[in-house]
């Protein structure tokens, strides 16, 4: 079951990825400038109070130093690009197992 859940996720991650890499390179065409939607955008963008929460969440359950050290720069990351990775990823862990195929000889 959990394999199937980590298969399903990571289809999702690599077609959200692919889309959000399609989404990107048109916008780098339009502009003459080559950009991508980083992760701290889209926290900013679908988390209410954005970073600011975040950051004050991590600093309270954490450490403040985990924040400068880790978040500050994965929240930097291509957004794409990072979830076609992730998806790969799960896709990787959730993969059937090879079935053996004939009969042992040694027997």
């Amino acid at each position: 079951m959990l394999k199937f859940l980590a298969r399903m996720s990571g289809l999702l991650l690599v077609a959200a990825g692919f889309v959000g890499l399609v989404i990107d390179g048109t916008r780098s065409i339009v502009n003459n400038v080559i950009s991508f939607t980083s992760i701290g955008s889209l926290v900013g963008t679908f988390v209410p109070g954005g970073i600011s929460n975040l950051q004050t969440s991590v600093a309270a359950r954490f450490s403040p130093w985990l924040w400068d050290t880790l978040f500050v720069h994965a929240l930097q990351l291509p957004a794409s690009i990072t979830a076609f990775f992730v998806g790969a990823f799960l896709l990787w862990i959730g993969q059937r197992s090879i079935e053996p195929i004939g009969y042992l000889a040694g027997r």
